[in-house]
């Protein structure tokens, strides 16, 4: 134990330029690399990043039409004709009477919320996909 006391206090007294070529020299001898452990480390971290953005990849997202209030089927008719542009009373009513069905696809989170409030409000049961 006294050589390896005696051995770290050496160490510890080393100028930065000293400790360099002392692991220079036990690479050389020992044939290792004082590197490998480190980028070994790195890699799986690179890895775990790579594939958090993919979990995130969703950007594009489905309103679909799950149910009605029957007894409140005009609001939700209402809501409807707001939410798809173009859409006329005719076609309004046949999607919300033939429900479950899309009313919108590729909605922003956020589009897809604020028109699932909406319809919610005025009676209906909406999914977000």
């Amino acid at each position: 134990m006294a050589n390896l006391d005696t051995l770290v206090n050496d160490i510890s007294g080393l100028t930065l330029l000293e400790t360099s070529e002392l692991v220079k020299m036990l690479e050389s001898k020992l044939g290792v690399s004082a590197a490998a452990p480190v980028a070994a480390a790195a890699a799986p971290a690179a890895g775990a990043g790579a594939a958090a953005p993919a979990a995130e990849a969703k950007t594009s997202f489905d309103l679909i039409l799950k149910e009605i209030d029957p007894a409140k089927k005009i609001g939700v008719i209402k809501e409807v004709r707001a939410a798809v542009p173009g859409l006329g009373l005719a076609e309004a009513k046949a999607l919300v009477e033939g429900a479950p069905k899309t009313v919108r696809e590729g909605l922003t989170k956020e589009e897809a919320d604020e028109i699932k409030k909406k319809i919610e409000a005025a009676g209906g049961k909406v999914e977000i996909k």
